[in-house]
């Protein structure tokens, strides 16, 4: 009876993947195989370390791009449209004032400061990033002014045809500058300072990736070094010192770089960007001081506050005491806007405008109480002359502050774009630098384990 073979059963053909794991295993157990492995580990941490390295200072080095040329004149062009409105507002009061006598040049200045803000508008909304928060301001800002420029103008045709409802024009102009357009102004003035503080963040902070990549790879060199050692009792392999230096010379030179840019950009911000910040606001508190003081003569008492005060002399008085303290002969008092800007200047030439400005405050609220005083027993025209006449009248205090306000605002900003573009500058090759080095040392690592591969054959 024949019988019948029985075919063995055919293994499971395997995947590459898995011959290629146990060729690998097989590898690691002979030397050679091993160091292999090493050089491979070795090249591909180094060529990390530098990718990393080079990615997060790019990065930070975008970031303080942007403090310098972005952020920082956004923020610069949002104070100047808040600054324009409140000079609109105080020059518009002042030209009421003057009525017929009103000057060629109170004219040219209103008119230049509503061209100002337009323009700045403009120049803004075409560089927001996209900000929906900031675009509805400046929509709004842009609605608002046409109206409030049309109300001044209803406001000096009747001035000048002697009619009396041109005050009340005035006032409602007024009204609408306080609670439609300075605080959409300040908005967005708020929006691009947090946009600043943002960039500042992103520019300063430290690279922990590259840094602790740089430590791994630097702590594997070392190892594999050391194993080499043992294993020849040759202190050195010229591969692995080569890797080792470069890779040393990348996180020196990153963290050097980096504290040097911090430094730089720190200084900028505590003695550039806070300092114009505060000067900015000082310089809007005088603005708005002084359109309270025209409009206490515009109103004549007529709109009070809730405790019947005249409501544009108690302004003018808080926007004074904001500015440098309460009246008196002493220096800014501590925690105003010129006592602040006095302490965070770091110079001379800093903190002499902001003497000069404090001194004409103080001149100032002393003419101003002289003007209150005539106003008070009845002296109009007296009151009007210390107020826009000819002879030491509050508005040449005014013109004094404004002038040395913007003084400072000149060598604060030098003093910002100096500090800045030192920080900036200390990233500056920094990323190519570090992708090249992490090339060479891959480099050297592979040359040094196959030196010792050689060895073998």
């Amino acid at each position: 009876m024949p019988t019948s073979s029985v075919a063995p059963p055919v293994p499971g053909r395997r995947t590459a993947w898995a011959e290629g794991l146990d060729e690998l295993r097989a590898a690691a157990t002979t030397e050679p195989g091993r160091l292999r492995v090493i050089g491979a580990v070795l090249a591909l941490l180094v060529v990390v370390f530098g990718a990393v390295t080079a990615w997060q200072v790019s990065d930070r080095a975008a970031a303080a791009d942007d403090v310098v040329e972005r952020s920082q004149p956004l923020s610069a062009d949002a104070a100047s449209i808040h600054r324009s409105l409140a000079d609109t507002d105080t020059t518009a009061a002042g030209g009421f004032l003057a009525g017929g006598a009103e000057s060629r040049t109170t004219r040219e200045r209103y008119a230049a400061d509503i061209a100002t803000a337009s323009e700045l508008l403009v120049k803004a909304s075409a560089n927001t990033r996209g900000s929906d928060a900031a675009g509805r301001l400046i929509s709004r800002l842009n609605r608002q002014l046409p109206r409030y420029a049309g109300l001044v103008e209803a406001a000096r045709t009747n001035n000048r045809q002697g009619l009396p409802l041109g005050g009340a024009y005035l006032r409602y102009a007024n009204e609408q500058m306080r609670t439609e357009l300075l605080p959409a102004a300040r908005a967005l003035y708020d929006a691009e300072t947090d946009r600043l503080s943002a960039d500042y963040g992103a520019a300063k902070a430290w690279p922990w990736w590259a840094l602790a990549s740089g430590v791994v790879a630097l702590g594997v060199l070392g190892w594999a070094q050391r194993r080499h050692y043992r294993r020849t009792n040759r202190v050195f392999n010229r591969g692995l010192v080569v890797a080792s230096a470069a890779s040393v010379a990348v996180l020196v030179w990153l963290v050097a770089g980096h504290a040097v840019a911090r430094s730089g950009l720190s200084d900028s911000y505590e003695h550039g960007a806070r300092s114009l910040q505060v000067l900015n606001e000082a310089r809007i508190d005088a603005l708005q001081a002084r359109g309270d003081e025209n409009l206490t003569l515009v109103a004549r008492g007529a709109v009070l506050t809730e405790d019947q005060k005249d409501f544009y002399e108690v302004g003018f008085v808080s926007g004074m005491t904001d500015l440098a303290g309460a009246g008196g002969s002493g220096g800014a008092a501590e925690g105003s806007r010129l006592g602040v800007a006095a302490a965070l200047a770091d110079d001379e030439a800093g903190r002499r405008p902001v003497r000069e400005a404090l001194a004409h405050v103080r001149e100032w609220q002393e003419r101003h109480a002289q003007a209150r005083a005539a106003d008070d027993r009845g002296d109009y025209e007296q009151a009007l002359a210390k107020v826009i006449g000819t002879d030491r009248p509050t508005r040449e205090s005014f013109d004094r502050v404004d002038a040395e306000l913007q003084r400072a605002l000149v060598h604060e900003q030098g003093e910002f774009r100096s500090a800045a573009d030192g920080g900036r500058g200390a990233l500056r090759g920094l990323a190519v630098g570090a992708a090249v080095l992490a090339v060479l040392a891959a480099v050297g690592a592979v040359l040094g384990i196959g030196r010792r591969l050689s060895e073998y054959r």
